[in-house]
């Protein structure tokens, strides 16, 4: 049973873990719940549950880590959070637009108004008339809604999550994210890991598939595919080398006219 018959026959009875180590694999291969495993152990911070079970818990209580005192900073970081994350933007970015196009009916109710100020009671309708003819639509709305909160793609949202989560002096915990990143993303956000590591004293274990993560200098990778579980370059793993077959069948499809 789940998640006691997923490790037996791969040889991995002991994982040794440097500034940046990758756990790297296809769908089932384990490397989430080592992920898991790990989170549980060290009682790592999490901002989003997991599918967990009793043998679960059971299995984490046999295995044994030896550590570092942790930093409080130091969290797990998965897919599902910022899923989740861009979930809640864009809800409330909904209601942001919502409230937009209720203004924009009051802009017009009050643009043709023919109110006039009787009482003071009636002071707030008056102001809402003098300033709708005074202005034009946009600046009517802009003055009473703030900004989108979201006005960036998911990529680019998804970055900021992680720029933001990723401090100093911590271990993190990466579950797949290169879900939702461009290449271009995937580059700033190897870029952001290989510098936390070097200059801010920060640790990284990775569960990934991503050619641009996997390059990331230096990195450990264990490969989860291979039984028993080998320690590759990322040259040598099977996905990267799919990747590299690909472009080199379409090779002479990239050659410009001058070439």
């Amino acid at each position: 049973m789940y998640p006691f018959n997923l490790f037996p026959d791969k040889g991995l009875q002991e994982i040794e873990f440097a500034p940046i180590t990758f756990f790297y694999g296809g769908n089932g291969s384990g490397k989430t719940t080592l992920l898991n495993i790990l989170a549980e152990k060290l009682e790592l911070a999490r901002h989003s549950t997991f599918n967990s079970s009793s043998l679960f818990q059971n299995y984490v209580k046999m295995c044994h880590v030896q550590a570092k005192p942790i930093p409080e900073s130091s969290q797990i970081l998965t897919s599902d959070d910022v899923f989740d994350f861009l979930l809640d933007s864009r809800s409330v970015n909904d209601g942001i637009n919502d409230r937009r196009a209720e203004l924009m009916q009051e802009y017009l109710d009050n643009k043709y108004a023919k109110h006039q100020l009787r009482s003071m009671d009636e002071f707030e309708e008056w102001r809402k008339t003098c300033e709708a003819k005074s202005k034009t639509q946009s600046k009517y709305i802009r003055s009473r809604l703030m900004d989108n909160v979201n006005m960036r793609s998911n990529g680019e949202s998804a970055m900021g999550y992680f720029a933001e989560h990723i401090g100093e002096n911590a271990l993190y915990l990466l579950d797949e994210p290169e879900n939702s990143l461009s290449i271009v993303c995937q580059q700033e956000l190897a870029k952001l890991i290989l510098d936390s590591a070097r200059y801010l004293g920060c640790q990284f274990v990775i569960a990934s598939h991503s050619p641009v993560l996997l390059s990331i200098p230096d990195a450990l990778i264990y490969d989860l595919d291979e039984d028993p579980v080998r320690i590759r370059r990322w040259t040598e793993l099977d996905n990267v080398r799919k990747y590299f077959d690909f472009f080199e069948t379409h090779r002479d499809e990239f050659k410009t006219e001058d070439e």
